[in-house]
């Protein structure tokens, strides 16, 4: 029973490490899991899991781009110190909406949005426009290919498209690099942003959801979390490798097909067998 439940926390961690940085959607893609693995544990803990899970896949950018974000490495010249610090202040800026309308929020979505419905569509919709803004931005020279090209009004606009994530199977990461590439941001410069707006986006809602939840954990559940958590981490360096790798020579058109296929069969599965 135990070893059922760790190897069905181990698949989840590999859906989480893949999907959280792909723009494809992981809390759409775990909501949808879900539906074929069940963890058995209470509603409180599931809801829980699904975000505190991505704790996992947060400290593999903290590692991968630990001296990049490092304002007080030895390593830095004065110059580059300040470098790093105007990083951080883009991503606090760009973090600022979804945390305020998150905050806010966050139950109703839980209660209204969270279902394949909401999923299905979103993977549609934003495979679209994957697609149409890819063959807009054909040959187009990106206007912002540096952080130090990135203004704070840019960041500040770049969140604001980061509050659409907050519906489940739109991906945060799908969102913000959506958004960057729309008004002139670079393919690397734009999922470098949208990976480093992740680490307190992520930190916060885990927070408040272990606080919802309580630190009041059985063995079991230590152990399916942790697992979850570890297999995210180990997926999440892959996948982030992976992807910086792909975009140097590829668009996003891909990942565009792969949402709407999945989005038509979601539909296709829920209304045959749902």
């Amino acid at each position: 029973m135990i070893f059922i439940e760790l190897l069905k926390a181990a698949f989840l961690g590999i859906v989480e490490g893949v999907t959280e940085w792909l723009p494809i959607s992981s809390t759409g893609h775990m909501i949808l899991v879900e539906q074929f693995i069940n963890l058995d544990a209470s509603a409180g803990f599931k809801e829980m899991f699904f975000v505190v899970i991505q704790l996992g896949a947060i400290l593999a950018v903290v590692l991968l781009y630990f001296h990049k974000l490092n304002p007080f490495s030895p390593k830095k010249t004065t110059q580059e110190k300040k470098d790093t610090l105007s990083i951080w202040y883009k991503v606090i800026i760009g973090v600022l909406p979804a945390a305020v309308l998150g905050f806010l929020f966050d139950d109703w979505l839980n209660e209204h949005l969270y279902n394949y419905w909401t999923v299905a569509i979103m993977l549609i919709v934003y495979g679209i426009l994957f697609i149409v803004i890819e063959n807009r931005n054909k040959g187009k020279e990106s206007s912002i290919t540096s952080f130090k090209d990135l203004t704070y009004k840019t960041a500040f606009l770049i969140g604001m498209f980061q509050v659409l994530s907050l519906i489940p199977g739109t991906s945060r990461s799908g969102a913000t690099i959506l958004g960057a590439i729309l008004i002139g941001t670079s393919r690397f410069v734009a999922t470098e942003y949208s990976f480093f707006l992740s680490i307190p986006i992520m930190f916060g809602a885990s927070f408040l959801k272990l606080i919802k939840f309580g630190f009041a954990f059985t063995g079991m559940e230590v152990a399916i979390l942790l697992t979850g958590m570890v297999v995210a981490f180990v997926v999440s360096i892959i996948s982030i490798k992976f992807l910086m790798g792909y975009i140097k020579n590829n668009d996003f058109k891909a990942f565009g097909w792969y949402r709407i296929i999945l989005g038509v069969l979601v539909i296709a599965y829920f209304l045959l067998f749902g």
